[in-house]
């Protein structure tokens, strides 16, 4: 029997046209003898669509356009399946398109990576892949990651966050704790992803510029102190917080007129058209594997083993599961390592860091929906409900009961 997978992508993110990249490699992966592969295109205004014209990259090309042509479509929970219904059906026409049996979230960023699209299907009841609720929003708030990070022992660079409005009131107190860590420095809203809105600043007006711009994609800020002379080097894990294993290592490079790793760099390589136009259309575009990067880089001894040990406890920590990527920061002169973030739903999922190590990327896919049905069979042996005579036995106060209507 082939299972119902459902791959939801899109979503209101920044990353919305990356996410749809990321989804159709994953769906290309997808065994067609082992499942029948169901998109689900979530546009940015939150709504649902779902039908075959989805496979087809062009019709990405107007955004717009593509929510007139595709059927819009809603979850509903019927008898302990989880079905696709349309929007609008006609007199005639299927009131299901498909009944779900695991879904695949590639989502990034806001609304979708950041536990808002785990939510969704923990409603549901619905196997899903990857990181639980929690995990991927610990996962997406990097002032909370950080903070978990920091307090496990696991080693990060010196770093403060503010909220984004308080620079108005507490301008002086953000400047002097970035005048004591030291510039440069590099500014990052929380819960971004993607290098959007991330800028570097080497005095106190590129500082308050900095922030500002920051402040434009979230509601918290984080500075960080920069690291130099620095390399950047990745590492994938897959499995669950206490069964995981390492992918090979990568080291990533900006380009020469960029200091730090921007979407231009991740996603655009080669593509001097840039990722999208007017209309919001995905150009041609191979996703994160378009980044300048070198797989298994030379590295001096001992620290290869240290990133994947670094990468696992990482993964421990947050409570990761599925496929995840954990970016390091290393000074090139002490070769100190610092963990710099974790992609819960990493670009493209990180699959061409496991093509290298042996698993191709169907075998990828196998194994996130073995995760998923397993998770779910666990939880299924959990209480979560607690029968009482609480409300049987409650007797309302005199006096609590709201004026009459």
């Amino acid at each position: 029997m082939k299972y119902n997978i459902a791959v939801l992508f899109g979503g209101e993110s920044v990353e919305h046209e990356v996410s749809i990249i990321s989804a159709h490699q994953a769906m290309a992966a997808l065994d067609s003898e082992k499942y029948n592969v169901i998109p689900v295109y979530i546009s940015k205004d939150r709504k649902l669509f779902c039908s075959e014209q989805l496979f087809d990259m062009n019709i990405y090309r107007n955004l717009n356009e593509l929510k007139n042509r595709v059927p819009q479509v809603y979850f509903v929970a019927d008898q302990n399946k989880v079905i696709l219904r349309p929007v609008k059906s006609g007199f005639f026409g299927p009131k299901d398109l498909a009944t779900i049996d695991v879904a695949i979230p590639v989502m990034h960023g806001t609304n979708g990576e950041d536990g808002t699209i785990q939510g969704f299907l923990e409603m549901y009841k619905l196997p899903y892949a990857g990181c639980d609720l929690i995990a991927a929003a610990v996962g997406q708030d990097k002032v909370i990651q950080k903070h978990t990070l920091e307090n496990s022992g696991l080693p990060v660079t010196n770093w403060f966050w503010f909220y984004g409005r308080e620079i108005d009131t507490k301008k002086d107190e953000i400047l002097n704790q970035a005048q004591r860590i030291g510039y440069p420095l590099i500014l990052k809203p929380a819960c971004t992803g993607s290098s959007v809105g991330i800028n570097i600043a080497h005095n106190e007006e590129e500082y308050l510029w900095a922030f500002e711009e920051a402040a434009r994609y979230d509601s918290k800020v984080i500075t960080e102190k920069v690291v130099r002379p620095m390399r950047e080097i990745n590492c994938s894990v897959l499995g669950e917080p206490t069964d995981a294993v390492t992918s090979v290592l990568e080291e990533v490079f900006h380009g020469e007129d960029s200091e730090i790793l921007d979407f231009h760099d991740k996603y655009e390589q080669g593509n001097s058209k840039g990722a999208k136009a007017q209309t919001g259309a995905v150009k041609s575009s191979a996703g994160m594997v378009s980044t300048s990067r070198k797989v298994n880089p030379e590295l001096p001894e001992g620290v290869a083993e240290e990133i994947r040990h670094l990468a696992l406890e990482t993964f421990r920590t947050l409570g990761a599961s599925g496929v995840c990527r954990i970016d390091f920061l290393m000074d090139a002169e002490s070769n100190q390592v610092f963990v710099n973030e974790i992609n819960t739903i990493p670009g493209s999922l990180a699959y061409y860091l496991w093509s290298d190590a042996g698993i191709p990327f169907p075998q990828l896919m196998d194994k996130l929906v073995e995760l998923a049905l397993e998770r779910d069979r666990r939880r299924q042996n959990m209480i979560f409900s607690y029968d009482t005579d609480l409300l049987k036995n409650y007797s309302e106060p005199s006096g609590a009961k709201g004026a009459k209507r």
